[in-house]
C-alpha cells in the first residue's frame, strides 16, 4: 500500500513532538502531539483555521473553569458543571467558535472531574503545549513535502496562458497562409492538430477550476476575498473565453480563393490575434511573481494594432458585394470573434486592475 506524503508528513511531526514531550521536563507532553494529529490537515489555510479554533478554545475553556470552579464550586457538581458547559456554549457560539467550543468544554469537564487538585500547573501547561503542537503542525506544512496549491496553480495557469498565446500566433499563421492549394492530406492532419490542441486547452482549464478548493483551503479564512483567489478566477474566465475564440477559429473555412479580394480584412485579424498573443505573453511574466507580492497587471493598457482601429475602410470595399452569403458570414464570424478576443482582455485588465485598488 502506498502511503501518501500527507500521511507521511503527520506520522512525522506527530512522532517528533511525542518524543520531545516524554523528553520534556513539564508533564503532559502528549498534548503536543494530539494537538498534531488535530490541527495537521494536509493544507495550510485549513490547519491555520482548525489551530485558530482549538486554541482560542483552550483559552475560553480555560477561564471558563477558573471562574466557574471559583463562582460555582459550592454547588452540587452536576450543577456547577452544567452551568459551566452551557456558559462555554454560549460564548462558543458568539465567538464562532464550530470546533473550539468542544475543546474549551473537554478542559472544563477534565478540570473538573480530573484535575480540580492542579489547576494552577494543569491549565497553563495543557496551553503550552497545545501552542507547541499547533506551531510545530503549521511549520511541518511548509518544510516537510509541501502541498503548494497556490504555487502549483499559478505554475499550471502560466503554462496554460503560453499555450492559449501560441493557438492564437497558430490562427493568425492560418489567415496569413499562402493562397497555394494544400494537399487534402496535410490539410487533415493540421485540423486534427488544431483540434487536439482546443481539446487540450480545455483539459487545462478544467484542471485548473479543479483545483480551486485546494487554493482556498490553503489560502485560509475568507478565501474568495482574497486577491490570489479573485485573480486566479479573473484569468481562468478570460482564458475560457479565449478558449472559446480560438476553438471558433479553427472552425470556419480559410480557402485561398477568399485571399486576395480580403487581404487587408485578413492582415488586421491576423495582427489583432499577434497583439492578444502577446499580451498573454505579459501576462506570464507577471505571474513570475509569487501570489504573496500581489502580481500587478501589465503597466500601459493594451493598444490595438493600426490596422484593426481602421478596420471600416476595409468593410466598405465595394469587392464585398459580390461575395457569396456563407463567405460573407464566415468573415463576419470570425471578426466577431477577434473582437470577442480583444474585449475579453481588456475587461479582465480592468477587473485585475481594480483588484490592486483600496475599497471604496
Amino acid at each position: 500500500m502506498l502511503i501518501r506524503r500527507s500521511e507521511l508528513r503527520l506520522a512525522l511531526t506527530a512522532g517528533l513532538m511525542n518524543g520531545f514531550g516524554a523528553l520534556a521536563p513539564l508533564a503532559y507532553g502528549f498534548y503536543a502531539p494530539m494537538a498534531v494529529l488535530v490541527v495537521c490537515t494536509g493544507t495550510y489555510g485549513g490547519s491555520i483555521g482548525l489551530g485558530r479554533q482549538r486554541l482560542l478554545g483552550s483559552v475560553v475553556g480555560a477561564a471558563v473553569l477558573a471562574v466557574s470552579f471559583i463562582g460555582l464550586s459550592h454547588l452540587p457538581l452536576p450543577l456547577g458543571l452544567s452551568l459551566a458547559l452551557v456558559a462555554m456554549r454560549l460564548l462558543g457560539a458568539a465567538l464562532g467558535l464550530e470546533v473550539g467550543y468542544k475543546v474549551g468544554s473537554n478542559i472544563i469537564v477534565m478540570g473538573w472531574l480530573v484535575h480540580d487538585g492542579e489547576l494552577g500547573i494543569w491549565v497553563p501547561v495543557r496551553l503550552f503545549w497545545t501552542v507547541a503542537g499547533i506551531l510545530v503542525a503549521l511549520l511541518s506544512l511548509r518544510l516537510f513535502w509541501p502541498d503548494l496549491a497556490v504555487e502549483g496553480n499559478r505554475q499550471r495557469l502560466r503554462k496554460f496562458l503560453a499555450e492559449l498565446g501560441a493557438a492564437l500566433v497558430s490562427q493568425a499563421d492560418r489567415l496569413e497562409a499562402p493562397a497555394a492549394p494544400v494537399a487534402p492530406g496535410a490539410m487533415a492532419a493540421a485540423q486534427r492538430l488544431e483540434l487536439q490542441t482546443a481539446q487540450g486547452l480545455r483539459r487545462q482549464l478544467v484542471t485548473l477550476r479543479e483545483a480551486m478548493p485546494a487554493v482556498a483551503d490553503e489560502l485560509g479564512n475568507n478565501p474568495t476575498s482574497h486577491t490570489t483567489y479573485r485573480l486566479f478566477q479573473l484569468l481562468q474566465g478570460a482564458g475560457s473565453q479565449l478558449v472559446g475564440v480560438v476553438d471558433g477559429l479553427r472552425l470556419l473555412e480559410h480557402t485561398p480563393s477568399e485571399r486576395s479580394p480580403l487581404e487587408g480584412l485578413h492582415a488586421a485579424q491576423s495582427e489583432l490575434l499577434r497583439a492578444v498573443a502577446t499580451r498573454l505573453e505579459q501576462w506570464n511574466h507577471c505571474l513570475e511573481v509569487p501570489h504573496r507580492h500581489r502580481p500587478a497587471p501589465p503597466a500601459t493598457p493594451l493598444t490595438p494594432p493600426p490596422r484593426w482601429g481602421s478596420l471600416e475602410r476595409w468593410l466598405h470595399d465595394p469587392d464585398l458585394d459580390g461575395f457569396e452569403l456563407i463567405r460573407l458570414q464566415r468573415n463576419a464570424s470570425r471578426l466577431m470573434l477577434c473582437g470577442q478576443a480583444l474585449r475579453s482582455l481588456e475587461q479582465a485588465e480592468h477587473r485585475w486592475r481594480a483588484l490592486g485598488e483600496p475599497p471604496g
